[in-house]
This record gives structure tokens, sequence and C-alpha cells, in this order.
């Protein structure tokens, strides 16, 4: 097999929160069941569940989700896992309450028996929860038995975090010909982990030929290592699928020559929606590969093509090809070295893309350049953007009054991510000043490692303090002085969890003296003074009687 891909050399540690371990999703069952039975304001109104019966529900409401939870997690996987957490408690709660509106079963209530009355069959078939495990041909055989039953009504299986060995595939073999007609979602992500290359090829190819003619909506072979052998493997699948709507290949270690086998062997992209390519190996020559396919998806919604080593070439045959693409919602090219000349060509491309809600953007090498290019872009279009994420491009404070002007006009923005640049207190405050007015819908910004000090520092928070959603304000790693971290931190008193940590501030880093420092206090004074009584009646209005 061809070599894994490397991870990106920026990325920095993080904890990973998902997925739950056993012990965590069996307390979870027992804390709901308790829910179920006990005395609450929702068991008052519609009636406690016996403790069987909530234990019953308790396991099936965490079941579910953990599916749906962990469906979501699979398409982020480079993320820490918190918004899966999120997904897994708040589907929680939704079947908690949909359980206890139902109300208790009556003692003498007896199972449906007409047709009409029984539940839904199931159209889900997945085996990817737990521990990654091998799995051979006995194990496969009483895994895979719900397939086999006559008349089943499975559209979509998932075999992830299962490593499929010789004898496990050839147990497979026959059940997925005799389902692949009524087959439209096929994961086979992580499927073959820690076999040989001899019998990890033989596997694939045996999946392959299996499934070939079935008419699939989304193919998911994400984190295989399939490098070109790999790819070619599944060549007969491959080849058979003409209405794709969704194609995973993330972490794949998709070299030059893979790209172009996946360029060859798809017949047809026009119906292609979704396209995810993240961390693989392709650069420039692969780049210009998967250009040819996203050039022949028109109707693309999502792409994402980050932390594959795609330079200047490869970034502008990517961005002329995205000019096609003008029902674009989500685009994701992080962690590449496009450098200022693709920015430039990336920010034409964007000037069609008017449905856009979703943009990341960030360790492009875009400096001021490409980022002034593509922030003038976005102003013009894109009314709908909610997620802007440029960190990490060296942007100065000289690009601030550009980008500033496009994220005043985006007024649905909950998101905004400018980390690791040198936009410095100049910077920050302009674009603190873009967020003063609407901007309601604001939930995290991300300042952090920019030079900003005390007075850009105090300015932001003043400013994403006051939006009712907010979430998140990080502006660690700057150069805030004491007494401005002191301040900051009284600002969000009332709201400690909405400031992330400033563990790597250095209150004495930076080469400015104290007459700069005064000068942006000064400026810090003018901002201010723009606000007016506008934000004087805002204070005023969370001012408590009896504060100190």
């Amino acid at each position: 097999m061809d070599a894994a891909p490397l991870t990106s050399q920026r990325r920095p540690f993080s904890v990973k929160l998902w997925p739950p371990s056993k012990n965590t999703r069996e307390t979870l069952v027992e804390r709901m069941t308790r829910n179920l039975t006990s005395e609450s304001i929702f068991t008052r109104k519609y009636g406690s569940l016996s403790p069987e019966e909530a234990e019953e529900n308790a396991k099936r409401i965490e079941d579910e989700a953990f599916t749906t939870a962990n469906q979501h997690y699979e398409k982020e996987p480079d993320g820490d896992g918190g918004s899966a957490v999120q997904l897994y408690a708040k589907e929680c709660s939704k079947l908690i309450l949909e359980v206890l509106k139902k109300g208790p079963k009556g003692k003498d209530e007896k199972p449906p028996t007409s047709d009409s009355a029984k539940a839904p069959r199931e159209t889900f078939f997945d085996i990817s929860k737990g521990q990654r495990a091998f799995i051979e041909a006995e194990e496969a055989e009483e895994l895979l038995r719900p397939l086999k039953e006559p008349e089943n009504s499975f559209t979509k299986i998932c075999f992830s975090n299962r490593s499929f060995g010789l004898g496990a595939a050839h147990v497979a073999e026959p059940i997925l010909i005799s389902l692949k007609q009524q087959l439209k979602e096929v994961d086979l992500s992580d499927f073959i982990a820690g076999r040989p290359e001899t019998e990890a090829l033989e596997v694939m190819s045996i999946f392959s030929a299996a499934l070939e003619g079935s008419v699939l909506n989304s193919l998911n072979l994400s984190n295989n290592a399939l490098g070109e052998k790999g790819v070619r493997a599944f060549s007969a699948l491959l080849k058979s699928q003409s209405q794709l709507e969704e194609l995973y290949l993330m972490n794949d270690g998709i070299s030059e020559e893979a790209a172009r086998a996946v360029c060859e062997l798809i017949p047809s992209t026009e119906k292609l929606r979704v396209l995810h390519f993240h961390n693989n190996m392709t650069g420039d020559e692969g780049a210009i590969a998967i250009a040819e396919v996203v050039k022949c998806s028109s109707l693309m919604e999502d792409f994402r093509c980050s932390s594959t080593r795609i330079g200047s070439d490869g970034g502008v045959a990517l961005s002329e090809a995205l000019e096609n693409c003008i029902h674009l919602k989500k685009l994701d090219l992080r962690d590449n070295m496009f450098g200022v000349d693709a920015g430039v060509a990336l920010s034409k491309a964007l000037s069609k893309h008017t449905n856009l809600t979703e943009v990341y953007l960030s360790y492009l090498n875009l400096e001021d350049e490409g980022a002034i290019a593509i922030a003038n872009v976005l102003k013009e279009t894109a009314s709908s953007l909610t997620v802007l994420d440029m960190a990490g491009n060296d942007i100065t404070a000289e690009a601030a009054p550009t980008l500033s002007a496009c994220i005043a006009a985006k007024n649905l923005l909950t998101k905004l991510n400018l980390a690791e640049n040198e936009l410095k207190d100049e910077g920050a405050i302009q674009i603190g000043k873009a967020l003063q007015e609407g901007h309601e819908q604001l939930t995290e910004v991300d300042l952090n490692t920019n030079s900003i000090r005390r007075a850009g520092a105090r300015f932001l928070a003043q400013v994403v303090v006051q939006k009712p959603g907010f979430k998140l304000l990080n502006i660690d790693g700057n150069f805030i002085s004491e007494d401005g971290i002191d301040e900051v931190k009284s600002i969000f008193k009332k709201s400690p969890e909405m400031l992330a940590s400033l563990d790597e501030n250095d209150p004495e880093g930076g080469d400015e003296d104290e007459e700069d420092e005064e000068g942006e206090e000064d400026e810090e004074g003018e901002a201010e003074g723009e606000a007016g009584e506008g934000e004087l009646e805002s204070k005023l209005k969370n001012l408590e009687v009896g504060e100190e």
C-alpha cells in the first residue's frame, strides 16, 4: 500500500471528546432510566414509566443518539468531537421527551397485530459501534445475519471500524450481492485496518465486485490508506457509479497517481453534491486531477480538500474548477500551501458563489494580498455566510479595513476565526468595530496569537460580551498586560465560561514602547466614542442594584 498520509504539522494537541467510553454510555443509560421513572414536571404531566419500561427505552434512546452523533463525527473526523457530544446530549433529551409524551404502556395493552400497526422496518444497518476490532468468518456470520433476512428494508450499511479479513469478506460477498439493488448508502471507511497489503487489496476487490452495479447516492471509502493500488482495487464499484451524490475519500494516502485513478474511474460526477478529500498526500499534480472531477460537478454544495499538500499550481487549478460550482455552500481548503496567486484565483471563483454559508481558508499562506482579494469578493457575495475562518495566513493590520468591511456586511455570522495572524491592536479594534452593530447570532471569535495588547483585547471583550448567544472569545497567546487581563476578566465576570484560557498570554511580549501603548489606548477611546449612547445604554441595561 502507499505510505499513509502525514497529518497536519500545525495542528495543535487536543483532547478527543468522542467517542464516549463504554462506562460513560452505561452511566447515561442509568441516568435516563431515573429521569423516566422519577417525579418531575414532565412525569407529572405525562406519567412516569415502570423501571423495566424505562430501562428498555433508555437503552434504545442512547443507542439511537449515539448512532446519530457518530455519523456527524465521521464527517468531521479532525475535530475534537465536541459538536458530536453536544448532538449526542441533544438527541437524548429530545427522545426522552418523546417517550414521556407517549406515556407509560397500559397494563392491559396488547401489542398491535395488524400489518399497518407494525413499527417501520429499519433501513440502516451499522456494525461500527464499540472498539475497533478484527473480524473473521465466524463473527461475520453472526454480525451480518440481519442482512440475510428475507425482504429486509436496509438501504444504508456501515461496516466502518471493523477490520475484515478474507474469511469475513467471503461471508459478506453473497450478502452484498443480494442487497446491492436496494442499497443507496455504503460506508466502508476504516474496514481493512491492520491487514497486510496483499490481503487488504483482495478484501477490497471482493467488496468492489460484490457491489458493482449498485446505484448508490453515497459512498465512503475514508481511512483505508488506499493509495493508487487501493483505488484501483475498487475499480469495478467506482466505474459502475453514475448517480453518486456524496463521495468521501479522507485520510486515504491518495497521492498524485491515486488522484489520477480517481478521476479516471468515476464515470460521472454530474450529480455530486458532496466531495470530501481531507488529509491526503495529493500535491499539485494530484490537485490538477481532482480539479477535473470538481469541474464536472456543477451541483457541488460541499467541497473539502484540506491538508492535502497542495501548492500554488494545484490551488490555482482547483480555484478555476470551482468557478463551475455555483451552488457551493461549504468550502474547506484549510492547511495547504496555496500562496498569494492561488488566493487571488480563488477570489475570482468566489465571486460566483452567492450561496456560501461556511468558508474555511486557514493556513493557506494567503498574506495580505490574497486575504484582501478574498474579503473584497465575499463582502459583495455570500449574504448568508455564518462561518469565516482565515487563521494562520500572515494577515497584518494593513488588511484589517478590508476584512472589517467584509465582516460588517455578514450579519448572520456565528463563528469568526482570524487566529495566528499579525493584526495587532489596530486590526483587533477594527474587527471589533465591524462586529458592534447587529451580529446577534455571533457565538465564537478567535483572535489568539495576533500580537494583541491591552487596548485591543479590552475592546474586543466589550463588544462580544454584549451578544445574546455568545459562547467563546479566544484571545490567548497575545501580549496583554497583567492589568489588561484583569480588565478582560472583569468584563466577563458574569460569564467567565465565555472567555478562553489566557495561560499562553505573554504580558511582557512585543517590542512596542509605552508611548505606543498610549497611542493604542487613544485609538480604543475613539472607537468607544463612536459607539456613543447606544453602548452606554447597553451597559446600563446590565447594571444590577447592589453591585460593587
